[in-house]
């Protein structure tokens, strides 16, 4: 394994890990999912690069569409869950309360 691809799977274990222990803040758990839409990205850059197959060229920029439509709605939940709560802590919302 190459250092290049040790450093991304770490990145995608590490936000991972932080997505998991680190559940207090909504914008936390926006950021580790973001690190992790990031490090699949370069993965699939540099799979695409390296193969050069045309059925695999499209898809890191399949994943950077899907990434900015995450990170567009994610903030939006953000700006929602902060109006109707004042916080943007994930104790805070109970899935049973309307």
């Amino acid at each position: 394994m190459t250092p290049i691809h040790f450093t991304l799977n770490a990145t995608f274990m590490f936000s991972i890990l932080g997505l998991s222990v680190h559940r207090t803040h909504f914008i936390s758990a926006l950021l580790c999912i973001e690190g992790m839409m990031l490090a699949l990205f370069i993965l699939l850059s540099f799979f695409s690069m390296s193969l050069q197959l045309p059925t695999i060229t499209p898809l890191p920029i399949i994943i950077l569409a899907f990434s900015t439509c995450e990170a567009g709605t994610g903030l939006a939940l953000l700006v929602a869950t902060s109006r109707t709560h004042g916080n943007n802590h994930l104790n805070s919302l109970n899935i049973l309360q309307c």
